[in-house]
C-alpha cells in the first residue's frame, strides 16, 4: 500500500473547509464565554472525517462511473487505477465511521440528541453528492449542500453543541463560511466543466456556462469580505444588538482572495485553476484564522 498516493487522495490541500467552521465556531463560543476544547476537538474530528470521507466517496463512485478518466487535477485513486474500487470505498466508509463516533460523543456530552439526525443527515449528504443511482452532484446542487454542511451547519452546530444557544449574528460568520467552501466547489467544476458536460454530470459549472461561472467565484469570495463589515455597521446604528467581535483584520485575507479572483476573470482553464483552487482553500483557512484571533482578542 502506497501511504503517500491515499494522502493525496484525501485532497488535503483542500482540507482547510474542514478546519475553517470549526475555528469560527469555537472562538464564536469563546466570545461567548462558553468555550469547551473537548467538544472543540471532536467537532474538528467530525468535520475533518467527513471531508476526507466525502473526497473517497466522491473518487470511487465518479471513478466507477467513468466521469474520473483522463481528470485534470488531484489524484483518483479508482480513476486512475491505482487502487481498487472497494477499497476506495472502504476507506470513505471508515471515515464516516470515525465522524459517527465523533459526533456520537459530542450528542452524549452536550446532551443534545438531535445531533445524531443532523450527523445522519450529514454522512447521507456526503455519500449521495456523487453516489447512488441519482446522485444530486451531477444535478447541479453540490454547491447548495456544501453551503449548508461545511457552512452553516459546522459553524452553527459548532457554537451550539458549547453555548446551547443561537444568536442571530451567529448565521453571518456561518454565511461567510459556507460562501468559501461553496466557492472551492465552484472553481472545481470550473476546471473540471468540459469533461463533465461530455460525462453527463451536469454540475452548476455546466448548467451555468464559463462566464457566469466565473462571476459566480468572484460573489462568493468578496460577499464575505462585505458581510461582516456590515454586520458592524448594523451594530452601530443598534447597539443593543450583537454583533460579536471589531474584526477589519479579516480584510487582510483579501490580498490571497484576489489572487483568486484575477484569475478566474482571467480566464484560467484547466491546470492552471489547480493553484486557484489551493488558494481558495488557503483564503478561508486565513479568514478564519484571522476573525477567530480577533474574537478571542476582543473576548470581555
Amino acid at each position: 500500500m502506497n501511504l503517500n498516493l491515499w494522502f493525496q487522495g484525501a485532497r488535503p490541500k483542500t482540507l482547510g473547509a474542514a478546519i475553517a467552521p470549526v475555528l469560527v465556531g469555537s472562538s464564536l463560543a469563546f466570545y461567548e464565554k462558553s468555550f469547551n476544547l473537548i467538544i472543540s476537538i471532536l467537532a474538528l474530528v467530525v468535520s475533518i472525517a467527513i471531508q476526507i470521507g466525502v473526497n473517497y466517496a466522491n473518487d470511487y463512485s465518479d471513478g466507477i462511473r467513468g466521469t474520473d478518466d483522463q481528470r485534470i487535477g488531484p489524484v483518483r485513486l479508482v480513476g486512475q487505477k491505482l487502487a481498487s474500487p472497494k477499497s476506495v470505498k472502504n476507506a470513505a466508509m471508515l471515515f464516516f465511521f470515525i465522524s459517527a463516533v465523533a459526533g456520537l460523543m459530542i450528542t452524549i456530552y452536550s446532551k443534545q440528541w438531535w445531533f445524531l439526525l443532523l450527523g445522519f443527515s450529514a454522512i447521507v449528504a456526503a455519500w449521495s453528492y456523487t453516489g447512488g443511482s441519482r446522485p444530486y452532484g451531477y444535478a447541479g446542487l453540490g454547491e447548495i449542500s456544501v453551503f449548508i454542511y461545511f457552512g452553516l451547519v459546522a459553524v452553527l452546530g459548532t457554537v451550539y453543541a458549547q453555548t446551547l444557544f443561537f444568536k442571530p449574528y451567529f448565521l453571518i460568520y456561518a454565511i461567510s463560511i459556507g460562501l468559501f467552501a461553496s466557492a472551492i466547489l465552484v472553481v472545481n467544476n470550473l476546471r473540471d466543466r468540459e469533461k463533465d458536460q461530455l460525462n453527463n454530470k451536469n454540475t452548476l459549472a455546466v448548467k451555468l456556462g464559463d462566464q457566469k461561472t466565473r462571476y459566480l467565484f468572484v460573489f462568493m469570495m468578496i460577499l464575505p469580505f462585505i458581510l461582516i463589515p456590515a454586520l458592524f455597521i448594523y451594530g452601530r446604528f443598534n447597539p443593543t444588538q450583537e454583533v460579536g467581535a471589531v474584526i477589519q483584520v479579516q480584510l487582510l485575507a483579501l490580498i490571497f482572495a484576489g489572487t483568486c479572483i484575477r484569475s478566474v476573470l482571467n480566464k484560467a482553464t484547466g491546470k492552471d485553476l489547480i493553484p486557484v483552487l489551493v488558494k481558495t482553500s488557503q483564503t478561508e483557512l486565513i479568514w478564519a484564522i484571522l476573525i477567530s484571533i480577533s474574537l478571542v482578542l476582543e473576548t470581555n
